[in-house]
């Protein structure tokens, strides 16, 4: 009996390849993890993952149908309200039809536990550095303009939005601020400004619970960054706007829509939407985008 056992021990040591398991037979090879599919730019709706901070970070990418990744295109990141995602962004703004217009990509983040750590709320995530490292995967893999790369957002998105220009390091040209503001603690700091140009453009509505909040924001801004706002027609009823030309070359133009609240102007659709608000805010921000690339 102790020989069977030496004989039977002998051969398990031998057979190297198959490990002796119950009743003699050899223990199953386990299977082999499969690799994560090669990401391939090409035109249409992507939902994409990125690792960040140990966390997976998702976000759709829509890009146009005549996208070639052998050009370099514009970039839009637009950031939801919260609680929302992605998808509830992409409804809202309408932007996928600009952008398959002048074959520009947009990119539609998802904030953890549906919000972005922005400077009034919501949630404790590094979601400078997320964007941050979207912008540049963007880049290097998408073929992203480095140049015009513009940030958008709504409330949550749009405070985010400026949190972004502030601490991007220089990666976005312009920022699209809707029913958003430059508030909260870290903005009490004279120094929380962008180190590179970074252009505004905002959309406040009259009837906004926090229209004195986002005022008094975009007052401080233009007045640390040395701008000079005038009164511009809108050309619209009940509409005020103002251009402010800054002293590092970047420009700030305020829309504020009298009887409009918390919501999105001209949006058809979605959460936040205002189609009757007499102005369409993602075709003047659009307009904006592309007369404001970024500054060297």
């Amino acid at each position: 009996m102790r020989l069977t056992k030496a004989v039977l021990t002998g051969l398990c040591l031998i057979v190297m390849v198959a490990a002796c398991g119950e009743r003699g037979q050899p223990s199953p090879t386990p299977p082999a993890t499969p690799s994560a599919p090669a990401e391939r730019p090409a035109p249409g709706d992507h939902l994409l993952t990125m690792k960040h901070n140990g966390l997976d970070r998702t976000y759709l990418l829509h890009a146009p149908p005549g996208y070639d990744p052998s050009r370099p295109s514009a970039l839009v990141i637009a950031l939801h309200f919260y609680p929302g995602a992605g998808p509830s962004m992409r409804e809202l703004a309408g932007l996928d039809a600009r952008a398959d217009k002048d074959n520009a990509l947009v990119a539609y983040p998802d904030g953890v536990s549906g919000g972005f750590n922005a400077l009034v709320c919501c949630g404790t995530q590094d979601d400078v550095g997320f964007l941050n490292a979207l912008t540049d995967h963007l880049v290097q893999t998408w073929r992203a303009d480095p140049n015009r790369v513009f940030l958008t957002g709504i409330s949550n998105g749009g405070d985010m939005s400026f949190r972004a220009a502030v601490e991007g390091a220089g990666r976005f040209a312009a920022i699209g601020v809707v029913s958003g503001g430059y508030s909260g603690k870290l903005t009490t700091a004279e120094s929380y400004l962008p180190t590179n140009p970074v252009s505004v453009i905002t959309f406040i509505g009259g009837q906004d619970r926090y229209a004195p909040i986002f005022q008094t924001g975009i007052r401080t801004w233009q007045q640390r960054l040395t701008c000079q706002p005038s009164p511009k027609a809108s050309g619209v009823p009940k509409v005020t706007r103002t251009v402010a030309s800054c002293a590092d070359g970047s420009e700030v133009s305020v829309y504020t829509l009298t009887d409009m609240g918390h919501s999105w102007p001209g949006a058809a659709s979605g959460q936040l939407a205002a189609p009757a608000a007499g102005l369409s805010a993602t075709d003047l921000m659009w307009e904006f985008f592309a007369a404001h690339p970024r500054r060297a």
